[in-house]
């Protein structure tokens, strides 16, 4: 039996209807004594970029590693494209699914890490093949043909066959998106993706991500970099606390915020 997942908020029967393709409701999660998530709740719609600031220490990291269930919610829950992810509803609680069921859910969210965790031991072509074919049974190769073209769209189809020790790490984390983008997710989950780049690579991974924002993929970015994310958000929602001070329009929410807190992070980072 599946053990349940102990919370007071309501249990839905089902995730709401809604055009959301993510809908984050009432998250709480705490790690002992100090609790880093208060009842967050959040929407993204499909084909969407959502940035999410706030100062160290304010939850965002948590908040992303809960929808895929990296972090189990102590209250709350998360759905992805109408299905919660990492529990289920069984005489009206909450319990966790099994592994190999998250890991199913996983596979349909592409999550690119800010240390790049690349096999250092495979090509570059291997390290974004392995996934779809150990992760969704795929043939190996249909994926390397798939996996040179995504490396084209990160433009480093020249560096397949290198390993990822002869990259810059800004060349790391371009790999790095191409395997999140060979699982065909639904949706894409970039944790600070430009904070262990020296600044003269920033650029670059930028540019990528702004290549796909256009391309209509959906998004949650957690960033620092603000000029970035007037650039390409559609939402940026502002953590603090772990509670969500204030979301909207990046006009509405960098240039002209509601919450004094807000604007206090904002003058120390612009």
């Amino acid at each position: 039996m599946s053990a349940a997942v102990t919370g007071t908020s309501p249990v839905p029967t089902a995730p709401a209807a809604t055009t959301a393709v993510v809908q984050v409701r009432g998250a709480t999660k705490s790690f002992g004594a100090h609790t880093v998530l208060h009842e967050v709740d959040l929407d993204v719609e499909r084909g969407t970029v959502t940035v999410v600031l706030g100062p160290s220490g304010s939850g965002k990291s948590t908040l992303l590693r809960s929808i895929n269930h990296l972090e189990k919610l102590d209250a709350g829950f998360v759905s992805v494209d109408g299905e919660l992810v990492g529990v289920r509803v069984h005489r009206g609680r909450l319990h966790e699914l099994s592994e190999r069921a998250i890991l199913r859910q996983r596979a349909r969210i592409g999550f690119v890490f800010q240390s790049f965790n690349l096999f250092p031991h495979l090509t570059v072509l291997d390290n974004v093949v392995e996934a779809p074919v150990a992760a969704l049974g795929r043939d190996r190769a249909e994926v390397r043909a798939e996996a040179r073209t995504l490396l084209e769209r990160v433009r480093l189809a020249d560096k397949a066959e290198s390993y990822p020790r002869q990259l810059s790490g800004g060349q790391q984390q371009r790999v790095a998106i191409a395997r999140a983008l060979a699982l065909r997710p639904e949706l894409i989950l970039f944790d600070e993706p430009t904070s262990a780049l020296d600044p003269e690579l920033v650029g670059e991974v930028l540019a990528v991500i702004k290549d796909l924002a256009a391309s209509g993929t959906t998004m949650i970015i957690v960033t620092h970099e603000v000029g970035f994310a007037r650039e390409v958000a559609d939402t940026v929602v502002f953590l603090d606390g772990g509670r969500v001070l204030e979301q909207g329009p990046p006009e509405q929410v960098l240039t002209h915020p509601r919450h004094p807190r807000t604007a206090a992070f904002l003058s120390r980072v612009r």
